[in-house]
């Protein structure tokens, strides 16, 4: 068993302090999915204390890394304002990229977030996303 799958059966069974220690080194190495796992936990407040900034911090790492998971958290953290302040454009880039990948929440929630935006917006988020993909995918 991977010291992942370890995390995701102790998130399970609500051994929080577990994933907590198999996940922070591992996200700290740059592993996207400890990461994401941080980001879930933190903003859940699942074993640690609910920290919104810190759910952040975590997400947009692995979001940074490409996960689509993580791209769509991101996206709604920036559509709540939580943790960051609200930005509809930020989050329409994120859950863009998100669905993208077919993240099929993030179609949904990108046009939620999409219907609070002009066009000019829109075509700004989409922009951005693009700008994203040119430099993290060459």
């Amino acid at each position: 068993m991977t010291e992942m799958e370890k995390t995701i059966e102790a998130i399970d069974r609500g051994d929080y302090a577990t994933a907590l220690n198999i996940s922070l080194p591992l996200a700290e190495q740059g592993d996207v999915h400890a990461q994401y796992n941080l980001g879930r936990m933190y903003g859940d407040g699942l074993g640690v204390p609910q920290d919104y900034a810190e759910a952040v911090k975590w997400y947009r790492k692995a979001a940074e890394q490409g996960n689509a998971k993580a791209q769509n958290k991101l996206g709604l953290m920036y559509k709540e304002g939580r943790g960051v302040s609200q930005d509809f454009v930020q989050a329409y880039m994120w859950l863009d990229l998100a669905a993208k990948k077919g993240h099929e929440e993030a179609k949904d929630d990108r046009a939620v977030v999409g219907g609070k935006l002009t066009k000019d917006r829109i075509a700004e988020a989409e922009g951005l996303a693009r700008q994203w993909l040119e430099k993290h995918c060459e």
